[in-house]
């Protein structure tokens, strides 16, 4: 790409769907984002268009913003639970529809950007949002994670390791609940000793086959 999309293109580039890449536009934006290689049309029906990672990182080059938690919900965007944020979405049956929603999302990303369409291994999009991958996939299956004031529930964080998470949990069964989650999800999973604090954790990294 050798110019910045126009401002038509950009705004439809950030109206796309935050987990999916699902865009809307009229056909002739969106075949002018397929032609800069920014968006790709589905081969299967109804040939929705999708953001390449491309597009993904033409979508997330936002302005910075106040840093507050490793997974920002930009732009009022859904946000997985990390564990131990300021201002963490009300729990409720909403919260638990959009969930639901995120994660069968995440799931037809799979299936159209992995090679053989799988969905039980993470994609491509997942190994750039390691954290908001992990976090989804914990929250989705119904784990509890850490309010701010509280140690415990899971708080998900990013490592020094290329492709690698931590999972923190400080009740034992619980990690270990943590650990099977992920696994179903499709990640590789060992657990750990903190070596200063001798406590348990996660670390899990996306498994390629």
């Amino acid at each position: 790409m050798t110019r910045p999309p126009t401002a038509a293109q950009r705004r439809v580039i950030d109206a796309a769907d935050p987990v999916t890449g699902r865009l809307r536009g009229t056909e002739a934006q969106l075949a002018a984002l397929v032609k800069r290689g920014l968006a790709f049309r589905h081969p299967r029906p109804p040939h929705d268009h999708f953001l390449t990672p491309a597009g993904h990182r033409i979508r997330e080059a936002q302005p910075p913003a106040p840093a507050q938690a490793e997974v920002p919900a930009a732009g009022g965007a859904f946000a997985a639970r990390i564990g131990g944020e300021e201002d963490p979405p009300k729990p409720g049956p909403a919260r638990v529809r959009e969930v639901h929603s995120a994660w069968q999302g995440l799931l037809e990303l799979r299936r159209m950007t992995n090679p053989d369409g799988a969905t039980d291994r993470p994609c491509g999009w997942e190994r750039t949002h390691l954290v908001r991958a992990a976090a989804l996939a914990l929250e989705a299956a119904g784990q509890r994670p850490a309010e701010q004031d509280s140690e415990a529930g899971y708080r998900v964080r990013a490592t020094p390791q290329p492709e690698a998470v931590a999972v923190h949990e400080p009740d034992s069964a619980r990690l270990r609940a943590c650990a099977a989650t992920l696994e179903r999800a499709g990640w590789q999973v060992g657990e750990y000793t903190e070596p200063r604090t001798r406590a348990r954790y996660l670390l899990a990294s996306p498994r390629r086959a």
